[in-house]
């Protein structure tokens, strides 16, 4: 199909307005899918990264209470009290 001018064009036979609405439409929602997707994966990757960290700490947590549960043990079976209630 060919216009005779650019007015034509975007005349478009007397639809022109609804031609171009449904363009800038579809083209918004495009937009705002787009930024919605690019937001929410921030999101996911800072709730990622937070669980990573979390679980980083409970580990860390975790292997400091073993040694000093482990060196608790060790000093008390190494106490001169407890020598002297083995005689």
């Amino acid at each position: 199909m060919q216009f005779e001018s650019f007015s034509a064009f975007v005349d478009m036979g007397g639809y022109g307005f609804y031609v171009w609405l449904s363009f800038g439409v579809s083209l918004l929602a495009l937009g705002i899918l787009a930024f919605d997707a690019v937001r929410q994966k921030k999101v996911l990757f800072n709730a990622v990264e937070k669980e990573q960290a979390r679980k980083i700490r409970i580990k860390a947590a975790k292997t400091s209470a073993t040694s000093q549960v482990k060196s608790s043990y060790s000093e008390a079976q190494a106490s001169p009290r407890n020598e002297e209630m083995k005689q």
